[in-house]
């Protein structure tokens, strides 16, 4: 699993201007918005709601935007936002898995289509190729002088993980969906600071492209993907990513 997680989508986009931020702190409103309506306004009865806290909190949204998030979702002052998720094919047979918060289907829908269909892919039904992925929480932690690496793995396993690796400059602990909360914050009362917790989902395999057509392509349906207002996320299996 090692190498492929969202993290590593994440260092990739460490630049970000002003309104690339404004954009993470408005999708992490709407996931903040479908939380509360379904599991409530208490984190500590909310987990998804404690694990969305720590999400914005990681991506340094002010303390104040998050309380006032949560507030206009308990007083329904914000719009009806619904999870859709969308899977389809980039060039050369790349799998892409969308999921998007909107409250219009339709232009959600035709926006996603429309990036599918100028490069070089297709939007094909749901499950077409969902199969590929595995669902897992990724918890990261920088390396530093002051981890031992022995003792992380031994504390990560012991409060519920399913798997430990070490790459690059990051520790990356894998573990159940179910599992995220309650191994974060065990990882947490330990004393470790952790740069991202999220639910992710883990190709089973991975697609290399050749072409430079089809390169550009993909980045291309990407960035424009990951640039629109209403989608969250974008999950793929292409192996050269960075390139």
């Amino acid at each position: 699993m090692s190498g492929h997680s969202k993290w590593n989508n994440i260092k990739n986009k460490k630049a970000k201007t002003d309104a690339q931020k404004g954009k993470i702190f408005t999708k992490i409103g709407k996931e903040i918005a479908i939380a509360v309506r379904d599991g409530g306004a208490d984190p500590n009865a909310n987990a998804k709601l404690r694990d969305l806290i720590a999400k914005a909190k990681a991506n340094n949204v002010p303390n104040d935007n998050i309380d006032r998030a949560i507030k206009k979702a308990a007083g329904g002052e914000v719009a009806n936002y619904e999870e859709v998720v969308y899977e389809g094919y980039g060039p050369s047979g790349v799998a892409v898995i969308v999921v998007a918060a909107t409250d219009n289907r339709n232009r959600t829908g035709g926006e996603v289509r429309h990036f599918f269909d100028k490069y070089g892919g297709n939007l094909g039904q749901i499950g077409c190729v969902s199969f590929m992925f595995d669902d897992k929480g990724v918890i990261v932690i920088e390396k530093d002088d002051a981890i031992d690496e022995d003792t992380l793995m031994e504390a990560s396993l012991e409060a519920g993980a399913a798997d430990f690796a070490s790459d690059g400059d990051v520790y990356e602990i894998f573990t159940e969906t179910s599992d995220l909360s309650a191994v974060r914050e065990a990882l947490e009362a330990a004393g470790y600071t952790i740069l991202s917790a999220e639910n992710d989902k883990i190709p089973q395999n991975y697609i290399t492209l050749e072409s430079e057509d089809d390169i550009k392509n993909m980045n291309l349906l990407i960035e424009h993907l990951e640039d629109n207002d209403d989608v969250q996320d974008v999950y793929h299996n292409w192996e050269n990513c960075d390139e």
